[in-house]
């Protein structure tokens, strides 16, 4: 990482600026502007989400907006409504109210003497979620966004559910995180005398949101508010939207690219969920310089021939074996004009008996009782470059599932977009999934992951209005894969696997299922080829990362994270380990802060009780600032399941000074929605 410390305009940064929304609410911002804005206005650009711009993000952002402020942009970081230094109450993400709230800040910035009145918005996560709802809602000064690993649809792909699926591994430590994240107080320094009152209404207000979620099993109307994949056509702004292969959120850069009406571009990195300047997985790119030619062409109209290259660059990844961490992911970059492009080829082969073929042979039917224990080896959904955040070696799930081999490949072959897989089954329960997984066999013997999805077979026809199945009644349905761009060596296999069970991805099914799947005949594998493009020899190499001087910051005692499996042999019980955070004490002289954090997931179930699925989120944070704040907060919340309800547990205590200040204690009772 090269740190640049001379740019063409010099920066002023001004710590604390508040912004006056129409109801009286003040929104906390941080701006970093050129010195000689109010002579020469720039435009501006800004970033709004609620992880406390004084000691959440504040390392993150003086290496960030200061860079493209140096360039000539007026650079603001928001603290939304309810969270941070910020006025009010945050009841939840992604709310009507969040988007009016910087529509009106957007406003007002634009009207500002050191604003040209043109406005670009970016974020990664919770801030590219609000920059692609915010733009479909059209602020007159909003020109361009840049959008990274978020998705244009709330439902379909977040931490809530996947095909349909409670996601066991994501919505409880969500819900959790932010419980415990919003329990921080306001600064005093900040905010000034009324900062407790404000902390203790917060704190009175706060709870775990995915008893919201919960209450929301199928895309109703909740998920459809805040998912612009409703009407792409309400988004008139530039978008560039960037994700990464082993994040959450890629498939809807596809998507965007395909349903936005205006000008657009997609990028997709080996990254996972982290800006691709410093990214585990690399090759990491210089992305604030891409984000500059960016800015500069729409919020400046400097001709940087950003908009004549292809509209979609990803990285075609080439195999690489499983480990704990992959620091460099092999491939290359390759490029598609359009998407969709007409130039990928289909590539079919039938689930036969254990094979996968060209051609269908008679139907057979195999029978498979799913094992709570598949998916211990899945990785994270949303890897963020933790130790065993990746997929491990499949063979230990490949032998708990069904699956399907190919010969060996005679050529190598390459495959950018959505595999997807047709099923004929049968289950003997009404309640149901499957999680179905495309593998990379090599000629050891050794599986990896190349993609997967999962579905709620009572979600067989659509996610609003799902239904029982029939026991012993036969399905046809389709799985579509998640988007992956991946090259299979000559000599390696081909392998599907189905299973009823990937826990923890997916909450299991209330009671074991038996599947019989039939072969042959309608089953079958299809493959978007793609052929070899010789102008991706051609394309232009991004920039070496580099970024401005970060502040200075002390870390002491940090662990190194990551997850374990705890297999009890004796009961059959296993215990994922995940710890998320896992924190020594941070020292941030300049703002005189000193925090700490530490936060584990612990996901347990029995083989063979799919009842005695548990999730369950232990937190702890200590926050100091000089004389005036010190606070320590502890957390603890639980899901678990019966055949009719899920059970939420959460409790919180807050210490000021060493000093009990709060606690608090829930459970609520939320009915299984056909999951």
């Amino acid at each position: 990482m090269k740190i640049r410390t001379q740019f063409p305009h010099k920066v002023d940064e001004v710590e604390y600026l508040w912004i006056p929304l129409p109801d009286g609410t003040r929104l906390c911002a941080r701006l970093w502007a050129p010195s000689d804005a109010l002579a020469e206005p720039a435009p501006a650009i800004i970033d709004c989400i609620p992880y406390r711009l004084t000691d959440g993000t504040c390392v993150r952002d003086a290496a960030m907006y200061p860079y493209w402020a140096g360039f000539g942009y007026a650079c603001l970081r928001l603290d939304l409504r309810g969270s941070g230094d910020s006025d009010g109450i945050l009841l939840d993400e992604y709310t009507p109210q969040e988007q009016q709230d910087i529509c009106d800040a957007i406003a007002w910035i634009a009207q500002q003497p050191w604003c040209t009145g043109v406005v670009g918005m970016t974020g990664i996560s919770w801030g590219g979620f609000n920059s692609l709802q915010v733009a479909a809602r059209r602020p007159p000064a909003l020109k361009a966004i840049i959008t990274l690993m978020s998705t244009d649809d709330r439902y379909a792909d977040d931490v809530h559910y996947k095909g349909g699926c409670v996601s066991a591994l994501d919505m409880l430590p969500w819900g959790a995180s932010m419980l415990h994240y919003q329990a921080l107080p306001p600064h005093p320094a900040v905010v000034g005398e009324r900062w407790r009152e404000l902390w203790l209404e917060r704190l009175e207000r706060d709870y775990d949101w995915t008893e919201i979620w919960l209450s929301h099993q199928r895309r109703d109307a909740y998920w459809k508010q805040g998912s612009v994949c409703e009407d792409y056509a309400a988004i008139t702004a530039a978008v560039y939207a960037i994700g990464g292969w082993v994040d959450g959120y890629t498939d809807s850069i596809m998507r965007l690219l395909q349903g936005l009406p205006g000008p657009r571009k997609g990028l997709i990195g080996p990254w996972s969920h982290a800006w691709p300047e410093q990214v585990t997985p690399g090759p990491a790119i210089g992305f604030l310089q891409e984000a500059l030619r960016w800015w500069d062409h729409w919020l400046k109209g400097i001709d940087t021939g950003i908009m004549d290259e292809p509209m979609l660059r990803v990285w075609m990844q080439d195999f690489v074996e499983p480990a704990p961490v992959i620091a460099e992911q092999p491939g290359r970059w390759v490029a598609e004009d359009v998407w969709p492009s007409s130039r990928p080829v289909e590539m079919e082969y039938s689930l036969n008996a254990g094979t996968l073929d060209a051609a269908p042979a008679p139907e057979t039917c195999v029978e498979h009782l799913g094992a709570q224990l598949t998916g211990l080896d899945a990785g994270a959904w949303c890897a963020e470059g933790a130790p065993g955040d990746w997929a491990r070696d499949q063979r230990r799930d490949d032998g708990l599932s069904v699956t399907w081999d190919s010969s060996p490949l005679a050529e190598p072959v390459e495959i950018l977009g959505h595999p997807e897989v047709s099923l004929t089954l049968a289950c003997d329960r009404p309640n149901a999934l499957l999680c179905v997984r495309l593998c990379d066999v090599a000629p050891t013997g050794l599986s990896k992951l190349v993609t997967r999805n999962l579905l709620n077979l009572t979600h067989r026809d659509g996610h609003e209005h799902p239904a029982p199945l029939e026991p012993g009644t036969r399905y046809t349905v389709k799985v579509v894969l998640d988007s992956i761009a991946h090259r299979f060596p000559a000599g390696h296999k081909l392998r599907v696997a189905v299973s009823t069970t990937y826990w923890p991805w997916a909450w299991p099914s209330p009671e074991p299922v038996t599947l019989s799947a039939f072969t042959g005949g309608h089953s079958k594998l299809m493959l978007p080829v793609r052929p070899p493009r010789p102008e991706d020899g051609l394309l232009l190499p991004f920039a070496e990362p580099e970024e401005a001087p970060a502040l200075d910051m002390e870390v002491t005692g940090a662990g190194s994270g990551g997850s374990r499996v705890i297999l009890d042999k004796d009961t059959d019980v296993s215990t994922l380990e995940f710890r998320w955070i896992d924190g020594g004490l941070v020292t941030i002289p300049k703002y005189g802060i000193e925090t700490e954090d530490h936060v584990t997931y612990y996901y347990t179930v029995r083989e063979g009780d799919p009842l005695s699925a548990q999730v369950k989120a232990v937190g702890a944070s200590d926050l100091r600032r000089g004389a005036d704040l010190d606070v320590h907060i502890e957390s603890v919340c639980v899901m678990r399941s019966d055949l009719e309800n899920f059970y939420l547990s959460s409790e919180i205590k807050v210490l000021d000074g060493g000093r009990e200040f709060f606690s608090r204690s829930w459970e609520k009772t939320i009915p299984r929605d056909l999951v």
